[in-house]
């Protein structure tokens, strides 16, 4: 027996030790991230000290995420978390509201240029809205309903068996596009509001989903997953092209994203079972694949440590950044994987990612964790000194220790320790 069979016979998620970790760490960013608040509504992105740039308003799609997060944190009993997610409701309920067309923009609909209706952005208020009616926080509940009608009257396609992307100003004109990460993260809502609503139909909606961007297009690539497509589904694998880094439609195959789906389709069968319906056998099959896809074409691939950002479809890196989310998704699929396998290949690869954000992003000097370097593992510079994101951290930190269903809202109740 090797050395490191003994190493590994005894997982971490068994040791009380790296529970506390998990804890630490967890509660050391709600506490830098609490900074975010704004005293005139809502959260705003801060810089890498924690502090909120001057002029910097309320951020719809962080607020959203805020209220998820601290409705997690309330339910773990975390004191001030629950006031955190319900300033969070009431700027999403009133402040960042389109009073005039009904829907969420990006910020403040008085003070914001961009006038579009994002499938991507209402997900956010809608976990965040539906984590909060988990959490009992008020007006969650009465939020819940009201943006769940607009992603059924404007984002969810019964024809199509997926969620549309954008809308023009007023709601004027659906774009010819569809867009892989809205419908990932249209997955991830599907599994919150089956299991704080009780509507399974929601578990059918993420299966036809999945089908259609993995099982249907992603295979066929070698398990990179294409993410743009015409407003008929036809692929559109040159989109963006010229936008090698863009934050969140960039051109090619986003290794972080492949995590994020294998994770999500681990849950989505767990969902499924757990209701007695019928889960395919493709879902933890694809599930696994994406797994080592994006390990072979995200880690050290350019030879630096740690994942790149993107790679074009011949697996060979685009963007080099390394991105603090990329690398949580990785450790959370790791842990999904080995909660369902038990095989030691994917414990190793969970403490080993550990062990480089360890190492790479958390920053004990400031608080937080940085976020967006170069492939040199310093700050990019051209995004700047920031820490905008509390969530993929802050779910690393409890996603390993849960188990695959219920969904997250309700799984985080029956966290030990």
């Amino acid at each position: 027996m090797t050395d490191n069979h003994h190493a590994l016979s005894r997982r971490w998620l068994e040791i009380e030790t790296h529970h506390h970790w998990l804890t630490r760490e967890g509660l050391r960013l709600l506490d830098f991230h609490r900074q975010a608040r704004l005293d005139t509504g809502g959260f705003a992105p801060l810089d890498g000290d924690g502090r909120i740039p001057e002029g910097a308003g309320a951020d719809t799609m962080i607020t959203g995420r805020m209220a998820h997060s601290y409705g997690l944190a309330a339910m773990q009993g975390v004191p001030g978390a629950a006031s955190l997610s319900e300033h969070a409701i009431r700027a999403l309920s009133g402040l960042l509201r389109d009073e005039q067309d009904g829907g969420w923009l990006v910020g403040d609909p008085a003070a914001t240029e961009d006038r579009t209706k994002q499938c991507y952005l209402h997900h956010f208020v809608a976990l965040g809205a539906a984590t909060a009616t988990q959490a009992g926080i008020p007006g969650a509940s009465r939020l819940l309903d009201e943006v769940v009608e607009v992603i059924e009257a404007r984002f969810w396609s019964p024809a199509e068996q997926a969620f549309v992307e954008s809308y023009t100003q007023g709601w004027g004109e659906l774009t010819d596009y569809r867009g892989g990460n809205s419908n990932m993260h249209g997955v991830e809502l599907c599994l919150a509001l089956a299991d704080v609503r009780d509507e399974p139909l929601w578990l059918e909606r993420a299966l036809a989903v999945v089908e259609r961007l993995i099982h249907r297009h992603a295979v066929p690539r070698d398990y990179r997953i294409l993410e743009h497509f015409h407003g008929d589904w036809s692929e559109w694998p040159t989109y963006n092209a010229e936008q090698l880094h863009h934050d969140f439609c960039p051109y090619g195959a986003t290794p972080g994203h492949g995590f994020e789906w294998s994770r999500l389709m681990l849950h989505l069968e767990a969902a499924l079972q757990a209701r007695g319906l019928e889960a395919p056998a493709w879902l933890f099959v694809d599930a696994a694949a994406l797994f080592e896809a994006s390990l072979r074409d995200g880690w050290a691939s350019d030879g630096a440590p740690g994942l790149v950002y993107t790679v074009d479809w011949q697996g060979q890196p685009s963007s080099r950044r390394r991105r603090h989310w990329t690398h949580a998704e990785a450790l959370a699929a790791a842990g999904a994987l080995l909660q369902r396998t038990g095989e030691a290949h994917y414990e190793h690869w969970y403490r080993h990612v550990w062990d480089f954000i360890d190492t790479t992003f958390i920053d004990r000097a400031r608080g937080g964790w940085q976020q967006e370097l170069d492939h040199r593992l310093a700050i990019d510079p051209a995004q700047g000194d920031v820490k905008p994101d509390l969530y993929h951290a802050y779910q690393a930190t409890l996603l390993p220790r849960l188990p695959l269903a219920p969904a997250l809202a309700v799984a985080v109740t029956m966290q030990d320790g």
